[in-house]
């Protein structure tokens, strides 16, 4: 044993190595000059490879939209790095092979050469490599497509919660399709960029795609569109139905968010190829429009159809600060308020706002505002030319696309009333018909319908707003001075309106001759002493003035007029017997004006179709055989003219036309002679009041029950008269399913008002001064009707209940009902009123609105408390 080792080493492979290094060494130094030949061609050639391709990809990205492919930047980015070390090397050459020596095979600093040698040789290397990877057949693609495209937008003002609303709405699962409709100028479009931009900005799984529907070919227009945002190419397409073909089977794998602009009439979706969403597929469409109806008709549930209205005053002049520049307004104390004037004009509309507020930044003095505030209230494009040019032209497409001229003729007629003013749309109708705007019909009732439905086709393209009550509709400011502008602008409708302006005295125009309808509404007009020489006037509106005095020779040369309103002079004393020179006269409207009795002379009028007479409170005669002269009379109102309607109640049954009547009953021979007539009149009468009623105590009230399209029924200081349901003839009794507006007042003999089960559609019940009214339904004279023609859903289109001075109203009704239409409750002196017919169920989904004393409403009981607190935000306190 020991520690003894041995160890053999062969020395062979250390000698070769170290040859080889020592080799390897000096061929960097020898072949140093022929490298940096081979280099420097080397990288010149991958300079030019470089250059072709960076021209190739500038070509694919800019002139083809192309995205360069990942590869060939990575190729670009190395052969940047690889040249510019080269270069280095390069500029770096000469001194290294200044050292070398021996024929180039030595180097008087071996080391350093060396190395720069070993340099050389490496990239001259990754540049050869590098070379034959740069031969690339595709530098570029289409680029990836982003959920959703940034839009342009202007910063908004009042449009936040419109945001909100439509975005809260897409969050939930069962809402597939959202429509935005209202005004034109109202922010819709803004409105649907801010969407497309929150789109953009969140994080989301929504493939976005923004489309405008214009007029002409929208269906293809929106393929295109869609086609471009989703990668398709167009080339071979033959027809929509191919195109649709090829986007559904793209989209039907997607969950898409389609954006449609401006649609004007129901967009086919399936048609042009997108799929309809759906809770399974995820996919929403939020569309835009001007008309109510397309809103409908794409999405008939109305919780998704959202209205943008025009901007609250503080809104308004907020956007307009904007546009107008603060700084303008500041350079007085006196131009801020008068832009309030300004902006009140503009009624909230931003279009207006905008246009305005910016033609209105170069006005600096309080005088410059003045006049144009002046100017402003008869016409925009008056005071400034460029703006009725830049905002009435695209406001007027919304006319353009109404369905013919004659819906275009009715919708100019409303700017002849007053700014601000509410139009009875009944009034409205009858003056269209007076001047012939309508289809001929052979019934007055389809007349009327066929204007109605022109006024909803308005509504729905928001040219017409709804009015404060059901029975009226509003102009917007703005559209109305479009309106004007519109027939000042047409060949055929030459308007002359001054309507609402402060007129003192009848105005002049340079050409008489072409107008053909002139409206002097809501002025303070005493006299029309010059004669007008109108040859194509058709309708003149002389209404709510202070006219005293109308020559007799006003009316002499207008042979084509066709519809006059004198109606609310209250001055007018006396009709000038000019009038009968009017023989194309159809419509003639003195009601609530002063005039005493009419001329014989009227009987010239062959013609005369409407003849409005109500609330003439001093008529005291009419001519015998008058009203039967006008043999193509159609509507006679009478209601609440003084004269004695059992004059006239003869000579009604000649008028073989007559199919709407309103009238006064003041006792019960008059209304027995109408009774007697019961079959003519049955049909005709729409209004009645009986007022004063005397010669008899009790008033069967089914005896009214058969005028069948009796819409208003008014018991006006009955004092005396028992109103009754008999049951011996109430199963053979007609209802009262056209009555709407129910007015009882003064009528001190009445206990209830069951009868009023049997207007199903009943919209008013007003209640007044009835000291003995205990209640308004009684539930024990209910159970005696109702196994007969009772409505059994009380009060189920109610949406006003007025009750007033009812000393001792215990109950509106024993039982909570649903009022579903219900807008409004006013109680005022019915101190003995605990409760309201109301629970938790009440007025679902409504605003109601409860007006009376705070006292009372302190004291009211509740079913508990559950509806206490419910309906407590509905309270509005009013005083006596």
């Amino acid at each position: 044993m020991g520690n003894n080792f041995s160890i053999s080493l062969s020395l062979d492979p250390i000698i070769n190595r170290c040859w080889d290094c020592a080799t390897g060494q000096a061929s960097y130094i020898c072949n140093l000059e022929d490298n940096l030949h081979a280099f420097k061609n080397e990288v010149e050639e991958l300079k030019a490879i470089r250059s072709d391709l960076m021209s190739k990809v500038r070509i694919a990205e800019d002139e083809q939209q192309l995205k360069r492919l990942d590869q060939v930047g990575l190729w670009l980015s190395r052969a940047e790095t690889l040249i510019n070390d080269a270069d280095q090397l390069i500029v770096q050459s000469p001194q290294h092979v200044e050292k070398l020596c021996m024929g180039g095979c030595c180097s008087r600093h071996p080391r350093s050469t060396h190395k720069f040698g070993k340099q050389i040789a490496t990239i001259l290397q990754e540049v050869k490599g590098l070379k034959e990877k740069g031969d690339f057949s595709d530098v570029a693609c289409k680029p990836p497509i982003p959920s959703a495209n940034k839009r342009p937008s202007d910063p908004t003002v009042g449009l936040e919660s419109y945001v909100n609303q439509v975005w809260s709405c897409l969050q939930k699962e069962q809402v597939g399709i959202i429509g935005i409709y209202g005004l034109g100028g109202v922010g819709k479009t803004t409105l649907l960029n801010q969407i497309n931009n929150k789109f953009h900005d969140t994080t989301h799984d929504y493939h976005v795609i923004w489309a405008v529907a214009s007029q002409d070919r929208p269906i293809e227009r929106v393929q295109d569109e869609i086609a471009k945002r989703i990668g398709l190419s167009n080339e071979g397409w033959k027809s929509i139905e191919e195109k649709a073909a090829d986007i559904f089977n793209v989209l039907r794998k997607k969950k898409f968010a389609l954006l449609l602009d401006d649609i004007w009439e129901r967009f086919d979706l399936t048609r042009a190829g997108v799929p309809l969403p759906t809770q399974g597929n995820g996919s929403k469409v939020i569309f835009t429009t001007r008309r109510r109806d397309v809103c409908c008709q794409m999405q008939p549930n109305v919780d998704n159809n959202i209205r943008v209205e025009c901007l609250p005053p503080g809104e308004a002049f907020k956007l307009f600060e904007e546009k107008v520049g603060s700084e303008t307004l500041r350079m007085h104390p006196d131009i801020c308020k008068l832009a309030e004037a300004v902006v009140d004009e503009c009624a909230g509309l931003p279009l207006a706002l905008i246009i305005i507020g910016r033609a209105m930044a170069s006005m600096k003095t309080p005088p410059e505002w003045e006049y144009a505030i002046q100017v402003l209230r008869q016409s925009a494009a008056s005071v400034f030319p460029g703006v009725g040019k830049e905002m009435y032209p695209k406001l007027k497409f919304s006319y353009d696309c109404l369905p013919n001229e004659r819906f275009r003729s009715c919708f100019l007629y409303c700017s002849l009333y007053p700014e601000d003013h509410p139009i009875e749309k009944d009034q409205l109708v009858d003056c269209w018909i007076g001047e012939g705007l309508l289809d001929e019909h052979t019934n007055l009732r389809n007349a009327r319908n066929q204007g109605h439905y022109i006024i909803g086709s308005l509504i729905d393209a928001c040219l017409l707003e709804k009015g404060p009550s059901n029975d009226s509709v509003k102009m917007h400011d703005v559209i109305r001075d479009m309106a004007l502008w519109i027939a000042g602008e047409s060949e055929k409708e030459k308007f002359f309106v001054k309507s609402g302006v402060q007129l003192k005295e009848q105005p002049k125009a340079n050409k008489w001759e072409e107008v053909i309808r002139i409206s002097l509404m809501d002025n303070q007009i005493e006299s029309l002493y010059e004669i007008l020489a109108c040859p194509n006037l058709q309708t003149l509106f002389l209404g709510r003035n202070h006219l005293e005095v109308i020559i007799s020779d006003f009316f002499n040369f207008m042979p084509m007029l066709r519809v006059l309103d004198l109606s609310h002079n209250s001055n007018l004393r006396k009709l000038s017997v000019g009038i009968a020179k009017l023989v194309s006269l159809e419509h003639l409207n003195l009601s609530s004006t002063g005039i005493r009795k009419l001329p014989v002379e009227l009987k010239a009028l062959k013609e005369l179709k409407y003849l409005n007479l109500e609330w003439t409170n001093h008529l005291e005669m009419i001519p015998q055989q008058l009203i039967s002269s006008f043999s193509k009379l159609q509507v006679l109102k009478m209601e609440g003219c003084d004269c004695d309607c059992s004059l006239v109640l003869e000579e009604m049954k000649h008028l073989k036309y007559l199919n709407v009547l309103t009238i006064t009953f003041r006792s019960a021979s008059e209304l027995e002679k109408a009774l007697v007539f019961n079959k003519f009149f049955s049909c005709a009468i729409e209004h009645a009041t009986l007022q004063h009623f005397r010669g008899s105590r009790s008033l069967n009230i089914f005896d009214l029950a058969n005028w069948q399209h009796l819409k208003s029924l008014i018991l006006l200081g009955c004092m005396d008269l028992e109103v009754k349901i008999e049951s011996n003839v109430i199963e053979g009794a007609g209802c009262f399913h056209s009555l709407r507006f129910l007015y009882l007042n003064d009528c001190n003999q009445l206990r209830d008002a069951s009868w009023v089960i049997f207007a199903p559609l009943l919209q008013q019940l007003l209640i007044n001064g009835c000291k003995n009214l205990e209640e308004v339904i009684s539930e024990e004279k209910l159970g005696e009707v109702t196994k007969y023609k009772a409505n059994t859903n009380l009060f189920s289109k109610l949406e006003v209940l007025n009750l007033y001075f009812l000393p001792k109203m215990k109950t509106i009704y024993c039982h909570a009902l649903p009022f579903p239409q219900l807008e409004k409750i006013k109680i005022l002196g019915c101190r003995m009123l605990k409760k309201l017919p109301l629970n938790s169920n009440s007025a679902k989904g409504k605003r109601l609105v409860i007006v009376g004393r705070e006292e009372w409403w302190n004291d009211l009981e509740w079913e508990d408390e559950f509806t206490r607190i419910a309906f407590l935000p509905s309270f509005k306190s009013r005083d006596l």
